[in-house]
């Protein structure tokens, strides 16, 4: 699986430390910025990994703000990303087992490194189920 990785300066040293992280379980990760402490705009790096995953040049976005709010708001509106905020375990699972999330959100400045750890195991360690949940994606996509 290819995971690609952004924030804003919001959520920069959260991803600095996923960086890491991802890098010593040898995981196939693209870094798409920002990089830097400095004040950017998180609509940018939203469309960006928008982009990103609708190209199918990565498997999974992560997308990381001060709350995760505002980042998760623009991803969404790219149709076709469906960008889930996990803010806990069960919300992680849901995420992917009803929602399909095709990027996932955290708040740099409000939520602990080990906690975002465990919501990405947890997601990534669960499958989607289909059925009635795709039936209801498909819905989100319609003209």
């Amino acid at each position: 699986m290819k995971i690609a990785i952004a924030s804003d300066h919001g959520g920069f040293e959260l991803k600095q430390k996923l960086v890491d992280y991802f890098r010593l379980k040898n995981m196939n990760l693209d870094d798409l910025g920002t990089n830097s402490a400095d004040s950017v705009d998180y609509p940018d790096f939203a469309d960006k990994m928008a982009e990103y995953i609708l190209s199918s040049q990565a498997d999974l976005g992560i997308l990381i703000c001060g709350t995760g709010v505002g980042i998760s708001i623009a991803a969404n509106r790219h149709k076709g990303i469906r960008a889930a905020l996990l803010y806990n375990q069960f919300v992680a699972e849901m995420a992917k087992k009803h929602n399909n999330a095709n990027i996932i959100v955290f708040g740099g400045r409000t939520m602990k490194f080990d906690d975002v750890v465990s919501y990405i195991e947890t997601f990534l360690n669960t499958s989607f189920e289909g059925g009635r949940h795709q039936a209801r994606l498909n819905k989100l996509d319609k003209e």
